[in-house]
């Protein structure tokens, strides 16, 4: 007989099963929190929290990254679904929505080590929540790529720390993500992701290009802080390059050595015909080592005058331009 959970009670199923199982029981699928959240006035450190859960393997897992005090650090707590795949706890990490698409509560318990980052914080909505069209990617029949995504920026307040040293978080600006579907990290040739925080709202934008730079999906959105109606990205172009220690242009070779942060502009269209420019520089904040690429904070400008914030994630296994070495085989083509 099937095992059913406690959401199994609930008008929410989606295929003739019980949770958790999923249309795809794919060794990718995974359904996954990401928040991200940095200063609103210039660079400094960088905090990120994810939950994911994955049916197939039959556990959760919540990764803690970013940058403290001009130090990388990174944690990762995982736990078996045990009869409970829904609940959002890993370990010490517990996620916890408020209110949907408004307020979001975000704990994990500090133990003191260098590497495992504490905090107690609040997302509280600044823009709408806004839905990606489902983007797809195969290898020949295999599935390497296939999800839905939703983006949100917000205000968050609270504290985290690091080897029992604690700081305030107090309207710093970040966003967060929520994604489900199939995702092989390893096999995607390059993605590009960009969550760019300005006073008047926040640029999103998911950009996934092959190995050539073929163009596979764009989407994203303009969303208004305050509530308006999130304004659709209709094209975007890239020009960015790595930089080393000096901000001299940098190869990435196979694993970025020499690679200490990107600079460069985009070109973003909305719906509408509206174009920005926005150039930026900036350093890692969460270097991905052997998975390629990472995420930089980004100080930008837009070409109408705005500054903020941004948090640029270029990753992949091969890239003409981002990541000339494959290091992966079998990549869609």
């Amino acid at each position: 007989m099937p095992k059913l959970t406690d959401f199994d009670e609930h008008l929410v199923h989606q295929i003739p099963e019980p949770f958790p199982n999923v249309a795809t029981f794919h060794e990718h699928w995974r359904e996954s929190y990401f928040f991200v959240l940095h200063r609103r006035d210039k660079p400094g450190d960088v905090v990120v929290l994810t939950m994911a859960t994955y049916p197939r393997r039959g556990i959760l897992d919540s990764f803690q990254m970013g940058t403290i005090g001009g130090r990388h650090v990174f944690a990762l707590h995982t736990r078996p679904y045990d009869g409970d795949p829904h609940t959002p706890v890993a370990g010490p990490v517990r996620i916890e929505i408020v209110e949907p698409y408004r307020e979001v509560r975000l704990r994990v318990d500090a133990d003191g080590s260098s590497s495992h980052v504490g905090l107690d914080l609040t997302f509280r909505a600044r823009t709408r929540a806004y839905g990606l069209r489902r983007g797809t990617m195969k290898a020949g029949h295999e599935l390497i790529w296939d999800q839905a995504h939703m983006i949100q920026s917000g205000d968050y307040d609270g504290w985290y720390s690091l080897a029992g040293d604690s700081y305030e978080v107090d309207g710093w600006w970040g966003q967060r993500d929520h994604s489900w579907g199939i995702r092989d990290h390893r096999r995607c040739p390059f993605w590009m992701w960009l969550a760019i925080q300005l006073p008047d709202g926040m640029f999103g934008v998911w950009c996934w290009e092959l190995a050539n730079g073929a163009r596979i999906y764009t989407d994203g959105c303009f969303a208004p802080a305050g509530g308006g109606d999130p304004i659709p990205v209709v094209d975007f172009r890239h020009d960015l390059e790595w930089i080393d220690s000096d901000g001299k242009a940098a190869d990435y070779g196979r694993d970025g050595e020499g690679v200490a942060g990107l600079r460069g502009s985009v070109d973003i269209t909305l719906a509408g015909g509206k174009q920005v420019r926005i150039d930026g520089e900036g350093r890692w904040s969460a270097p991905y080592g052997p998975l390629g690429g990472g995420q930089n904070q980004m100080e930008v400008r837009t070409s109408d005058g705005r500054v903020g914030i941004g948090v640029y994630e270029l990753t992949g296994a091969h890239h003409h331009r981002f990541f000339p070495v494959p290091r992966a085989d079998d990549l869609p083509t």
